[in-house]
């Protein structure tokens, strides 16, 4: 609605907001869109959300598409942000919550960035799209592109957890299975894209997605009435969530709605599997960028990314909020699940529970006191994933 421009990530070129773009003309990097955001807050204020709609479109000013008509929605968004008394008291902490994805269409936060990826694709008139998928963004494109009578094409690797594909197949997607990573189906993608008429909307390879996934950040500031958590802890592969709230708390500031200064941002952690860990290793070296993580394997396939294109963007935002990144084992997750679900009635996608394996141990090493508010992501229902269970 008050969408004006492109800028790339990297080098800050501007583009022009108005025709399909993947990534940056100049860097190949990540593009970022911008608002007329004094425009956006003459009508987008604390007070009118009060009365608006409770899904991620109730942000309507400050997200990117032109006309209403070309909206494609399932009424995701606004997710609920539960308090987790049992797991806060067995470990001490006054404040500790839940915000709970999986009640998204489709069953993950994967719906937040296909309702504006496949929404903008109908503004530019687009017909076909395409993307590599470890499981979930796949399922959200299925769903949004056959809601917007679009073709899908699907590529995910062939060990998917098997409700995925059938959740694709049922929905009249194009679906491909292939030997190997997420890597390799976007490669095969990229192959392919010209010759079959697809637009690419991979992570972080269209500027559209980040869009509806920065109502993450929006969402929590309005839910806590307007005060942000002391830390969150988000399960990363492509990790377009992280960067999304990041991005959106700096658009919030902007707004008047959160303090300017940086340093009253919420510690952001970002939490990958010990058998897919770009990130957590760059950090730890004090790399700009990721370098990727060979023969990467984990049970948690929204985890299983080994290079992802946002990296430089993730380290930044770890970085400047004083937070960190984390690795856990596939043992510990799965473990995970069963106290996180017997304690508060959750049962979260192993990805979930990787953040509370990775919160008990940043409480033992004196990362996180029992004073703060922290918030724990999980991105996807753990019945997605009944393969990582028992048998």
């Amino acid at each position: 609605m008050h969408l004006t421009h492109l800028t790339c990530t990297l080098c800050g070129t501007r583009h022009e907001a108005n025709v399909p773009q993947n990534v940056s003309a100049c860097c190949g990097k990540p593009l970022f869109a911008h608002y007329d955001l004094a425009a956006a807050g003459r009508t987008m204020t604390k007070e009118s959300l009060r009365t608006r709609a409770k899904s991620l479109w109730r942000y309507r000013e400050v997200l990117p598409v032109r006309d209403d008509t070309d909206i494609v929605t399932l009424g995701e968004g606004f997710t609920p942000l539960l308090p987790a008394p049992r797991l806060g008291a067995r470990h001490g902490l006054r404040s500790l919550l839940i915000k709970d994805e999986a009640q998204n269409p489709t069953g993950s936060f994967k719906a937040r960035g296909m309702t504006t990826a496949v929404s903008m694709a109908r503004q530019f008139g687009l017909r076909k799209l395409a993307v590599p998928s470890a499981g979930n963004a796949a399922g959200a494109l299925a769903a949004y592109a056959a809601r917007a009578g679009l073709e899908a094409h699907i590529f995910m690797p062939r060990d998917t957890p098997r409700a995925n594909v059938i959740e694709c197949e049922q929905m009249g997607a194009h679906v491909t299975l292939i030997d190997g990573l997420i890597t390799d189906c976007g490669a095969e993608v990229a192959r392919r894209k010209t010759a079959g008429g697809w637009f690419d909307v991979s992570t972080l390879k269209e500027p559209y997605r980040v869009e509806g996934k920065k109502t993450l950040g929006y969402e929590l500031a309005e839910q806590l009435d307007w005060k942000l958590p002391d830390v969150i802890l988000y399960p990363t592969g492509g990790g377009t969530g992280l960067i999304g709230m990041w991005k959106a708390f700096q658009e919030m500031a902007q707004l008047g709605w959160l303090d300017a200064h940086p340093g009253h941002r919420p510690r952001l952690f970002t939490v990958q599997a010990a058998g897919c860990q770009p990130i957590v290793r760059a950090y730890q070296q004090g790399d700009k960028f990721a370098a990727e993580h060979l023969q990467a394997q984990t049970k948690a396939s929204g985890l299983r990314v080994p290079k992802a294109i946002g990296d430089f963007i993730m380290l930044d935002a770890l970085r400047a909020s004083g937070g960190g990144a984390i690795a856990v084992t596939d043992e510990e997750m799965i473990a995970s699940t069963r106290e996180f679900g017997a304690a508060e009635g959750v049962f979260p996608a192993p990805e979930g529970a990787a953040c509370y394996a990775a919160m008990k141990r940043l409480l033992a090493e004196g990362k996180i006191a029992a004073h703060e508010t922290v918030v724990l992501f999980n991105t996807s229902t753990g019945l997605k994933y009944l393969e990582c269970y028992g048998g």
